[in-house]
């Protein structure tokens, strides 16, 4: 059966330089995506100043983004396999670009808290698209292994890259400058996709499944959102009640998956062991990647004392590395059992979590290299294992297996900084004396506004102290990534009906065909 809106080159072909053009034009709402989530950083004082939001809209006008985004990936990615991946993207930058208008010029909270939860929608609607796209346009191993090593640190570098660049708009323009910025790279995007992006989507993709959409979202969103809370305020009954909620949606989720022919997540994808395994390293990695920053930022702002700013500039000299980290990885797997070369990315990542247990209250440069090594660990066990995952899932079913992918790394994120967190919690009230002020006994930054400068220097000691045994908790996990990605990407083999790593959909072969990973 032949799918007019596939591509029809031949298996394995090389990608030209018109791919490598359209690659380039597609990391634009890649990067976007990942500015907004920090872009905010610098803004709120004038957004308290203008709009006066309330202690709970300013916790949304942050946090609606991430949990709109969270929530709809796995919809998003289905979605996009139905009508087209393109399509989905166009229609996501159209959103986006809107969203970011109205959230510039939005005249009161709700506005700008509904503006963010456009944002979010739309940027649920580019992610799987682009590593989508990325899978059907580069049909040689090594080309997409590449590709998808680039985009995985552009989308590691686009957190930092935000609050960095929105401190520098804000030193120049208002606060709505800072989602401005997204417009002109949404028309640019808006006009060339269509020049250079063929669309691909699955030829037979079945009824849509409108009623696992609440059921994607009500599995999602309870969870992330308890965990998130719980790293932030604690975990109580409430927010326990919460989570287990959100995981008994997602037994009937899953269930109703299971049987259905229709299913919103196809089975295929599932058929062999390289998929699930890809999903579970890669959300092991940004376990460690969002657990690490927990105390990273901290440290920069309230144990050396930067303002805002510079911490953030600082922030981004980890990245020179970081961006050089997953191409690296990829040239190396290229040459050698790939299981190797990520086992090889938890260790470095390990060894990253422990330089930062040498750290005193003055280690500015050792908590830099520390961040370069763990984070060009992780960004290479993202790219092998995201690459892999989308290697061994069928081209027709890739908007699928990219939001998964997705939902996977917001699940590990969430976990990290709740987990890490709680232990350099317990860890710091248990080293603050007991007749602290109970602000001081809670966070750092609560000690710093005391003013007693002997209660600082303890709060300070306290909090390098915690922050050590976060990080033999997060290295101690990394090591046992490695002892997983060692053993079972070994085992990985390619699912039966899957395409082969070059194939697209149309020509994907109907025995199954086995890889090694």
């Amino acid at each position: 059966m032949t799918n007019p809106t596939s591509s029809t080159a031949a298996p394995g072909a090389l990608a030209g330089r018109r791919e490598w053009t359209a690659f380039l034009v597609l990391l634009l709402p890649l990067l976007l995506v990942s500015m907004d989530v920090s872009v905010l950083f610098f803004a709120i004082p004038s957004i308290d100043r203008d709009l006066a939001p309330s202690a709970t809209q300013q916790l949304w006008i942050f946090d609606v983004y991430a949990f709109a985004l969270a929530g709809l990936l796995i919809t998003m990615g289905s979605l996009g396999d139905r009508i087209g991946r393109r399509k989905l993207l166009l229609i996501g930058a159209l959103a986006f670009g809107a969203a970011s208008v109205c959230a510039a010029y939005a005249n009161s909270p709700e506005m700008l808290i509904a503006a963010r939860a456009v944002l979010g929608i739309g940027g649920a609607t580019l992610m799987p698209s682009t590593i989508g796209l990325v899978r059907n346009m580069f049909r040689d191993d090594q080309q997409r292994a590449k590709a998808i090593g680039i985009w995985s640190g552009a989308m590691a570098g686009g957190v930092a890259l935000g609050s960095v660049l929105s401190g520098v708009m804000l030193e120049h323009f208002w606060w709505g400058s800072v989602f401005l910025i997204n417009v002109p790279a949404m028309l640019l995007l808006l006009v060339l996709v269509p020049l250079l992006v063929p669309e691909f989507k699955d030829p037979n993709p079945g009824r849509f499944d409108f009623l696992s959409v609440p059921l994607s979202m009500g599995t999602v969103l309870p969870v992330v959102y308890g965990i998130k809370e719980s790293a932030a305020h604690g975990l109580d009954a409430g927010r326990a009640l919460i989570i287990a909620a959100g995981l008994a949606v997602g037994w009937v989720f899953v269930r109703r998956q299971r049987t259905r022919s229709d299913a919103m997540i196809s089975r295929e994808l599932f058929r062999g062991r390289g998929f699930g395994v890809g999903i579970g390293l890669n959300a092991l990695a940004a376990f460690a990647m969002m657990g690490s920053a927990f105390f990273t930022t901290q440290y920069l702002q309230s144990v050396l004392g930067m303002s805002t700013m510079e911490a953030a500039l600082w922030s981004l000299a980890p990245s020179l590395a970081v961006g050089a980290a997953a191409p690296a990885a990829t040239a190396i797997a290229q040459r050698t059992q790939r299981a190797y070369v990520v086992c090889g990315g938890f260790v470095v990542g390990a060894a990253g979590f422990g330089l930062f247990t040498l750290a005193g209250t003055d280690s500015l440069v050792l908590l830099l290299i520390g961040s370069a090594v763990m984070s060009s660990g992780i960004v290479a066990v993202m790219a092998l294992v995201s690459d892999m995952a989308m290697a061994v899932s069928p081209a027709e079913k890739a908007g699928s297996a990219a939001s998964l992918l997705e939902t996977g790394q917001e699940f590990g994120g969430a976990l990290g900084m709740a987990l890490l967190g709680a232990v350099a919690t317990a860890v710091y009230r248990a080293d603050m004396p007991a007749a602290a002020p109970e602000v001081a006994r809670k966070t750092l930054p609560g000690a710093l506004t005391t003013g007693d400068d002997s209660l600082i220097s303890i709060g300070r000691d306290a909090f390098v102290h915690s922050m050590h045994y976060a990080s033999v908790t997060g290295s101690l996990i990394l090591l046992t990534g490695a002892v997983l990605a060692a053993t079972l990407l070994r085992r990985a083999t390619r699912p039966a009906g899957a395409t082969a790593a070059g194939q697209t959909a149309v020509e994907a072969p109907a025995a199954p065909v086995p890889a090694q990973v």
